[in-house]
């Protein structure tokens, strides 16, 4: 146990021990093991996105058995996915990273302005399949967010009597924003205050714009000068809303490209902000294997590296 996770996991004094050694697994697996940092491979896509639009661009990724082998040969945290993903390969796979059961999902089969989650899965699945966390996305600014709320807490506070960690997709979306609210740096950090109040150990975030959407939080944004005119500022400011850095922020990678200058140049803001990693998706999976893993190996090599000061100011 390295001093870093050692202090990480000082923050989360109110949980037991079998959800400390859970989040131990998850800082202490991969090529990252040890040092604080994340960089996780979500595959929730097939059932959020759909299943051509997903994996047609990468037709092993079709396989479930894909994503595991792939986040192991990245050396990658951890590896989350719905129910069905795991269960097709948790058992070929058994002990070799840990695993993140997404406990809601939605589709896009029916378009909604206030967009909600099914309930796809629950703490016993993920005690059945080894997992070390749950998953569960919420979407602050929808007219179902209350019930989310709600709906997480329920989850969180099973999870935790059993050992499991928390990890929160912190979403804003929904008729109460508008399309740039969605990711305004306001809006960012409110969702991540919001995640960790509910009793999120891991909180998964948009890579937040200069955008302010809500007039009384601008005025203090105006007034207080509180520095967000870079990405890694806007990093910085995220951390201070998760309890002053005391909570685990990591963030998407965003849209899918093959830019890879553009996302490097991301995960570089990212860690110059002090946040705590990346989950790396369809940028990930998209690709073919050999270029997967030359991606996700220069994400890594960033965040294994000292932080450029340059691009916080």
């Amino acid at each position: 146990m390295t001093p870093r996770v050692k202090e990480i996991l000082s923050w989360y004094g109110a949980d037991n021990v079998g959800t400390l050694t859970n989040l131990a697994r998850l800082l202490n697996h991969g090529r990252l093991g040890g040092s604080g940092k994340l960089v996780i491979l979500p595959v929730d896509q097939g059932f959020e996105h759909g299943p051509a639009r997903s994996f047609a661009l990468n037709p092993p990724a079709y396989d479930p058995r894909y994503h595991f082998e792939l986040a192991i040969a990245a050396g990658c945290n951890a590896y989350a996915a719905p129910l069905g993903f795991l269960e097709a390969g948790a058992r070929d796979f058994a002990g070799d990273l840990p695993l993140i059961l997404k406990v809601n999902d939605d589709d896009v089969l029916l378009a909604q302005a206030d967009p909600n989650q099914a309930l796809t899965a629950g703490v016993a699945d993920a005690l059945r399949l080894g997992c070390a966390a749950i998953g569960f996305t919420i979407y602050p600014g929808s007219s179902h967010q209350l019930e989310m709320y709600g709906q997480l807490r329920a989850y969180a506070e099973t999870a935790k009597r059993h050992g499991l960690a928390v990890v929160v997709w912190a979403y804003p979306r929904g008729s109460g924003l508008s399309k740039a609210g969605e990711t305004a740096i306001d809006v960012a950090g409110y969702a991540v205050q919001i995640a960790a109040q509910l009793g999120a150990h891991i909180i998964k975030v948009k890579l937040p714009t200069a955008h302010l959407e809500q007039a009384e939080a601008r005025k203090v944004y105006e007034d207080q000068k509180i520095p967000i005119a870079t990405p890694a500022e806007r990093v910085r400011h995220v951390l201070e809303c998760a309890f002053a850095g005391r909570r685990i922020v990591i963030f998407s990678g965003g849209a899918a490209t093959f830019d890879d200058a553009a996302l490097l140049d991301e995960i570089r803001a990212i860690h110059a902000g002090g946040g705590f990693g990346s989950i790396l998706g369809r940028n990930s999976f998209q690709r073919t294997k050999p270029e997967a893993l030359k991606m996700l190996a220069s994400v890594m090599d960033i965040y294994q590296g000292a932080p450029d000061p340059s691009l916080v100011a």
